[in-house]
């Protein structure tokens, strides 16, 4: 059954909980604006996004493809190239592949000609190349470096060429002949990153040697050099009118200059991530950059932030729905749990904690919720908000976290880590640690068998070199020892609600099912194009759901039908069924959590 593909703006089959505003859920590639004021990015592995620059909301997205390292927009947004092996041209607007022109080596950089209907490649031997889009030709072949090229430029007035390579230099073309004009030689560590001033008068380069050096092309010679970045400098970006410069640094700070005057204007901290993209609109009111999952925007003259901006620490997104489906409670992919009112999609309670929560959870008798934060498990009172316990482990930080089915107590692990700890709730003591619960493998999930004596465990061994990469145990908590290991790595796992099925999503990209008691698989549901990350049985174990990096959500019936197959705009890291089976939530990359009527997504 082929995806049907989720409307990103009027969100027709969902309900959304939480703020998806300049949020994405992959490495940014490139970004730019629009004339119309209107901001597009693609992040990995190749999705395209368009975003409303004044309030953050997406306009659209489409999957393109997962096989390009290289994404370039034109100066007016109207086409979009992608390279690797390929040279690919799409329609930015309608997703489309105009062409694709086989490449005679691996391409490492793109520009493209103020005219959008010419395009420079760099590649792994050194070579620069130019092609005409429209005619799928070679136009040019211009050979200076012995190495790879790091970095493409064209002038604004579309005369010359700029190729950094590996060699840590700058060629210096003639795009009508193709005349060497000259090299620019200075820096003394990789240079990422080229950028023209609107004039074509000067050429600045960033450079990992923790230094932007703006070059007089006339004289060939370095007239400014911006050094006070404390990092290696990766990304560099001009206003049009050319009155402000920006310059990024691994520092993961912003760095705004007055051109014309030589000096720095304002330094703006973004989140911890490689700032590979910097872009500022037409008019200069704003600056655009890729963060930890979010696109940052400021004001670049007052270095106001306009959204998206200050510092983040994300974790997976995880949520837990109370036993009465009334109230939902999701990490929001960093700090400070929220509680959601279902039916109004309004927040209610946020849950105070300092440090990074990763898993979620909420106590089968409504009165607790539980979150991995840390080295720690705090719990917090589900009415009110207010915390109670904290469980304080040793080791690795917790990452997930489960309840028994009495509330009496709960398992916490972590996925750096191999023990698990079980806990007493009523005074916070441990029960037992399994200081290593599946041989060498570290913890992904937890989930208890509905008579509660036993706890599944499942990991992956990440250094397998063959056979099993993980494994998934049966913990039996009466007599405190292991009763079956089923082998096969597991990211996610979940119980029938009859505990006679144990479903295990694994690194093969399918679903496992085992029978608890023959202790071996019984069928195997595949279909996925990514690793899956979650898994979900429906209250009454008719249906069984799973998602992951490919963006579908995916339900099967007890027979192993595939029911349903609905692509979203974001990877999916957790789900759940609401208790009466109605409703199904997702927690997604984006930070947000979707919820889909049951009936509506199997038609």
């Amino acid at each position: 059954m082929a995806p049907a593909l989720l409307p990103p703006n009027a969100m027709s089959l969902a309900q959304v909980f939480g703020d998806p505003h300049l949020h994405i859920d992959g490495e940014m590639l490139a970004l730019a604006f629009a004339p119309d004021g209107t901001l597009w990015s693609v992040e990995e592995p190749g999705v395209l996004r368009h975003w409303d620059a004044v309030g953050g909301r997406q306009l659209d997205w489409q999957s393109l493809s997962d096989l390009e390292t290289q994404w370039c927009f034109s100066s007016d947004t109207r086409v979009l190239a992608s390279a690797s092996n390929d040279l690919t041209f799409w329609d930015t607007a309608a997703a489309n592949v105009l062409t694709a022109v086989p490449q005679p080596s691996w391409v490492d950089a793109l520009a493209f000609h103020p005219d959008a209907a010419f395009l420079a490649t760099g590649h792994d031997d050194g070579v620069v190349r130019i092609w005409d889009a429209a005619g799928h030709h070679l136009v040019r072949e211009l050979r200076l470096h012995k190495r790879a090229i790091s970095a493409l430029a064209f002038s604004p007035d579309g005369a010359m060429l700029a190729a950094a390579a590996e060699d840590k230099t700058i060629g210096l073309w003639q795009v009508k002949d193709g005349v060497h004009l000259g090299t620019l030689s200075g820096h003394t560590d990789r240079i990422p990153a080229l950028a023209w001033h609107p004039s074509s008068k000067f050429l600045v380069s960033a450079g990992w040697d923790t230094t932007a050096r703006v070059w007089d092309v006339a004289s060939r010679q370095p007239v400014i050099l911006l050094n006070t970045h404390s990092g290696q400098v990766t990304a560099l970006a001009f206003a049009s009118d050319g009155s402000m410069l920006a310059s990024a640094d691994s520092a993961s700070t912003v760095h705004v200059w007055d051109f014309n005057q030589r000096r720095e204007l304002h330094v703006l901290k973004s989140s911890p991530a490689e700032i590979r993209c910097l872009a500022f609109s037409r008019d200069g009111n704003r600056l655009a950059s890729n963060g930890d999952h979010i696109i940052h925007l400021w004001n670049p003259r007052t270095g106001q932030p306009l959204a998206g901006s200050g510092p983040r620490t994300l974790a997976p997104v995880s949520l837990a729905l109370s036993p009465d489906g009334s109230r939902l409670a999701c990490n929001g992919g960093g700090l400070n749990v929220k509680l959601w009112n279902t039916a109004s999609r309004q927040p209610i309670l946020e849950l105070p904690e300092v440090e990074v929560v990763h898993g979620v959870a909420y106590s089968p008798d409504g009165k607790w919720v539980a979150g991995a934060a840390g080295k720690h498990v705090r719990l917090w009172q589900a009415s009110t908000g207010q915390p109670h316990l904290a469980f304080e482990g040793s080791g690795e930080p917790f990452t997930c976290v489960a309840f028994a089915p009495d509330s009496a107590t709960l398992a916490s692990a972590s996925s750096t880590g191999l023990g698990v700890w079980w806990w007493r709730i009523a005074d916070g003591e441990p029960l037992l640690l399994i200081p290593d619960a599946l041989d060498g493998c570290t913890v992904e999930g937890l989930a208890f068998h509905p008579n509660g004596r036993l706890l599944a465990v499942g990991g992956i061994d990440w250094l397998a070199t063959g056979g099993s990469d993980g494994a998934v145990c049966l913990w039996d908590l009466t007599e405190r020892c292991e009763v079956a290991t089923f082998l096969g790595g597991a990211t996610a796992i979940a119980f029938h609600p009859d505990g006679k099925r144990l479903a295990s999503t694994s690194l093969e990209r399918s679903v496992c099912l085992w029978d608890v008691d023959a202790q071996q698989i019984v069928d195997e549901y595949t279909g996925a194009d990514g690793a899956l990350s979650c898994v979900a049985y429906s209250p009454d174990g008719g249906l069984l759901a799973a998602g992951g990096e490919d963006r579908v959500l995916r339900i099967w019936d007890a027979a192993g039908r595939e029911r349903a197959t609905l692509e979203l705009d974001s990877q999916i890291l957790g789900l759940a069924f609401s208790p009466d089976g109605r409703f199904i939530y997702s927690a997604n990359a984006n930070t947000t959590c979707y919820q889909f009527e049951v009936n509506k997504l199997m038609g």
